[in-house]
């Protein structure tokens, strides 16, 4: 019976995962475009649970992996490198316009190799100085995109990278819209069903590697690393293997975030997104994927439905209050009552306290 329910529950989960866009096409591609967005940040909490939530290793430098992913995937499908060196434009008289199935590997790969350089030196740190160097890396990479522009011009500094190619896929160019049997489906609704197929492949490799050998080491250091190394587990090498594992999420979520938005500058990878996606991990449930999932799209989408709250209470003030702030204030309210009331997350893992005799669990 339990089984029947639960594929029963899985069966309504995916109807409406599948219609959720044509709904919300109705009200407009604004909300569509929320929903796009939300999977984006599924795919980076996913990424970034693997580090902090199996292997234990804080990580507040994430969004630096994004980082190279989007910047990745935006000089290879744009104008920019062709119009900054005539070397590059004698070589491609058509544009740099790379696939999707090259462009992808690249990013992924890239940005698992800055993670394993980030992994290396701070492979003794623990706790707090370990979140501080990695909250470094990430300011050191924003520097760097920021700055990249003179005396070579490579990310073209604050002004950022334009004009950047939409994917096209099995021939279906997902920046334009698609007409089937008379029912239009607008250019987010197409990026919504290619985010989607992403996040579940995500998921299932994520589950995977939770019950794996891997992920039970992980899981060993997270606990206790002195005793894990006592077991003969080889701690160097899985620390760095999940912070490549992680990194490498990072770095294809930021290539579909490039070829989404169109147009990528530093300032989209500031230290507030990492924290956000930290506290995407941390408000859902460390360790856990349903958790960490409802996270990512509580947190994600509260800022945008909460624009349609903060106008009318600016209103209420007579304007005193900025919007946008206030926004911001509401959004802390609601972590901070979150964490007071579920200190565990939202929908903590059910393994811990599993040894607990019941008189310790009461």
């Amino acid at each position: 019976m339990k089984q029947q329910q639960k594929f029963f529950a899985i069966v309504v989960a995916a109807v409406a995962l599948l219609v959720l866009p044509m709904f919300l096409q109705g009200f407009g591609n604004a909300w569509v475009r929320i929903a796009d967005m939300a999977l984006l940040y599924v795919l980076l909490a996913l990424g970034l649970n693997i580090v902090v939530g199996y292997a234990g290793l804080l990580d507040l430098g994430y969004v630096a992996f994004f980082a190279i992913g989007a910047y990745s995937y935006g000089l290879l499908n744009s104008p920019h490198l062709t119009d900054a060196f005539p070397a590059i434009a004698a070589m491609f008289p058509q544009g740099l316009h790379t696939p999707i199935w090259m462009v992808l590997p690249l990013a992924a790969g890239a940005a698992g190799i800055f993670g394993i350089l980030l992994g290396a030196p701070t492979l003794r740190l623990r706790g707090d100085y370990l979140a501080i160097v990695t909250l470094g890396f990430g300011e050191i990479i924003r520097v760097f995109l920021n700055n990249l522009d003179n005396p070579i011009n490579i990310t073209n500094g604050p002004k950022g990278i334009n004009q950047i190619d939409s994917l096209h896929f099995f021939g279906f160019d997902l920046g334009k819209k698609l007409v089937v049997g008379g029912f239009e489906f607008a250019s987010v609704s197409l990026y919504y069903y290619l985010f989607l197929a992403l996040v579940l492949f995500s998921v299932l490799l994520s589950h995977r590697l939770q019950l794996s050998r891997v992920g039970r080491a992980w899981m060993a250091i997270r606990e206790d690393e002195i005793a894990a190394k006592a077991m003969g587990i080889n701690t160097r090498n899985l620390k760095l293997t999940a912070f490549g594992m992680g990194a490498t999420f990072g770095g294809v979520s930021g290539a579909l975030f490039a070829s989404f938005q169109g147009f990528i500058s530093p300032e989209s990878f500031s230290l507030m997104e990492s924290v956000m996606i930290v506290a995407m991990v941390v408000l859902g449930g460390v360790g856990h994927l349903p958790g960490v999932i409802l996270g990512a799209v509580l947190l994600s989408a509260l800022p945008e439905v909460l624009r349609y709250v903060a106008g009318p209470l600016q209103g209420m003030t007579g304007g005193r209050l900025d919007a946008s702030i206030l926004r911001q204030l509401l959004i802390a309210l609601a972590m901070v009552s979150v964490m007071l009331i579920r200190p565990r997350g939202l929908w903590p893992t059910p393994e811990h306290g599993k040894s607990l005799p019941p008189a310790a669990k009461a």
